[in-house]
């Protein structure tokens, strides 16, 4: 706090920093992307489906209310790879917000350019029935070669796939 400031009222959550310094916390309604690992795309999702809050990568053992703070009202979107070790960190991303009552509005498969296991695909299917939408994002090599993935160009498929993400999140509009 600086001199010159007034003290931050006592139910103010964030009470040891300036006004200037806190971060808006998500509104209701915005669109909550978490990675059920680290490198899963969450960044990438987050940026294409702007307004959206990129939560980076679920930790091995979540605290459970940050899982409750995080979707409290809001549409979640876990995003993982689509290999058999990814396969089992969605299923325990998706276990740990479903275990506290919570909803996964859609699970975000994507692709690394590879065929995807069988073991990954089978772990998957099991998982559909736990979340609002399986959706499969695929391979965009153009983001190999950008800075940020807000101007690469995206294929179709890409396209139709970030239309499903928004349509299962209650998102009307697609995406650009």
């Amino acid at each position: 706090m600086r001199f010159h400031e007034p003290p931050p009222p006592a139910v103010e959550p964030d009470r040891g920093h300036p006004a200037w310094m806190r971060r808006p916390g998500p509104q209701r309604g915005d669109l909550v992307v978490w990675g059920a690992h680290g490198g899963a795309g969450t960044t990438t999702l987050a940026i294409w489906l702007t307004p959206a809050w990129d939560m980076f990568s679920m930790r091995p053992a979540p605290d459970q209310r940050y899982l409750r703070a995080i979707a409290a009202g809001r549409p979640l979107l876990v995003v993982c790879r689509n290999t058999a070790w990814s396969a089992s960190r969605a299923t325990a991303a998706v276990a740990a917000v479903t275990g506290l009552g919570g909803h996964v509005a859609a699970l975000a498969v994507v692709s690394d350019g590879w065929p995807e296991p069988h073991t990954a695909t089978a772990r998957f299917r099991l998982l559909g029935p736990q979340v609002g939408a399986l959706i499969r994002v695929p391979f965009v090599p153009g983001l190999r070669l950008a800075d940020s993935p807000a101007g690469v160009p995206l294929p179709r498929a890409a396209r139709r796939a970030l239309d499903q993400i928004g349509a299962a999140t209650g998102r009307p509009d697609p995406i650009p």
